[in-house]
C-alpha cells in the first residue's frame, strides 16, 4: 500500500492502468508461490513456474504481463461528479499509448478497431455512491479468454445450494484451459439476471486473503476451492492439482421464484489496482471489496 500526495485524476488512472498492467496483486502471488509448493504433477509445476517468470520480468521491465491487456474495467465509489467519466476516458486513451495497452475494443458489428480502447459505451465505469468522504477508483483489466467463459443461469429455486454448487462446479470444467488457470473464480448468487452478473465480476476485485464474514458463503468458498482443485483439471487445463487460487461470492436478495447464479472467472493473471483519494492524498493498493 502506497500514499502519495495528491495528483490530477487523469494520472492517477494512468497509474492505476500501469500498475495493474505490470504488477500481479501480491494475494496472487502469494497464493500462486503456495500453489507451487503443494504441485505434485510435473506439468503444472512447470506451468506455474512458467507464469511466476513472466510476473517477475513484467514487473522488472514495466512492461504488460500479458498480451492480451483486456478491456478495463472501472469502479468508482464513494463521493464524486460525472466529470470523472472524462478523466478515465482520457487515462485510458494516453495509456493505450503510452504503456501500451493492447487496443482490443471494436465494433460488435462491422468489427472495426476504435484504436485506443473507447467507443461506444467503452471505458465500462460503474459508479458506486456512497456516503464516505473520499473517492475510490479501481479498475480490473478483463481478457477475452476468461471473459468468454461467463456463464449465466436461472435455476429453479427447488434446485437448491446443491443446484447452485453443482453449476458453479461445472462452469469452471466446461471453460477447461480457455481461460488460463490457475484464477480465481467469482459468483453472484441472486439478485436479477444483470445484477447477478455484475456481482460475479465485482466478487474478483476481492482480495483473496479478505476474510467472508458470512459463514454460510465462506464455507461455500472453501468448498468449492477443494471441490474444484480436486478436479485434476490443472494450470492450463494440462492436470494437477491446481485448477483455482480462489473463489470468492457475492450474494443479493431475489424474487421468491427466481434463484439467478453467474459465474465470472479471473484468468491467473486477475489484474486489478485501486486508489482512494482522501483530500491531498492518494492511497494506492491492488484490491477493494465493493
Amino acid at each position: 500500500m502506497v500514499i502519495k500526495l495528491l495528483e490530477p485524476t487523469v494520472e492517477v488512472v494512468e497509474n492505476l492502468l500501469r500498475v495493474a498492467n505490470t504488477k500481479l496483486p501480491a494475494d496472487i502471488g502469494w497464493a500462486m508461490e503456495a500453489a507451487a509448493g503443494w504441485e505434485r504433477n510435473p506439468t503444472a509445476q512447470s506451468q506455474l513456474g512458467a507464469i511466476m517468470e513472466n510476473v517477475r520480468k513484467a514487473e522488472h521491465l514495466g512492461k504488460p504481463m500479458c498480451q492480451d491487456t483486456g478491456i478495463p474495467i472501472f469502479y468508482v465509489r464513494g463521493k464524486f461528479d460525472s466529470s470523472i467519466a472524462d478523466d478515465i476516458a482520457e487515462a485510458v486513451r494516453n495509456s493505450t499509448k503510452n504503456i501500451p495497452m493492447r487496443p482490443n475494443t471494436v465494433d460488435p458489428i462491422i468489427r472495426t478497431n476504435f484504436g485506443n480502447n473507447l467507443g461506444n459505451g467503452m471505458p465500462c465505469i460503474h459508479f458506486i455512491p456512497t456516503k464516505d468522504d473520499f473517492t475510490e477508483i479501481s479498475v480490473m483489466l478483463k481478457g477475452a479468454g476468461s471473459e468468454n467463459m461467463t456463464r449465466l443461469k436461472m435455476l429453479n429455486p427447488a434446485d437448491g445450494m446443491k443446484g447452485v454448487m453443482d453449476f458453479i462446479f461445472e462452469s469452471v470444467i466446461d471453460a477447461g484451459g480457455r481461460p488460463c488457470p490457475p484464477g480465481i473464480v467469482g459468483v453472484g448468487i441472486g439478485g436479477t439476471a444483470d445484477e447477478c452478473t455484475a456481482m460475479a465480476k465485482r466478487a474478483l476485485m476481492e482480495p483473496l486473503d479478505y476474510e467472508e464474514p458470512d459463514e454460510e458463503i465462506r464455507q461455500m468458498e472453501e468448498d468449492l476451492f477443494v471441490r474444484i482443485n480436486s478436479s485434476g483439471l490443472g494450470p492450463m487445463g494440462l492436470g494437477g492439482d491446481t485448477t483455482v487460487l480462489g473463489v470468492k461470492i457475492r450474494k443479493a436478495a431475489c424474487h421468491t421464484a427466481s434463484l439467478p447464479v453467474a459465474v465470472n472467472i479471473g484468468c491467473w493473471a486477475t489484474r486489478r489496482a485501486c486508489a482512494k483519494i482522501m483530500g491531498d492524498k492518494v492511497e494506492y493498493s491492488q484490491g477493494a471489496v465493493l
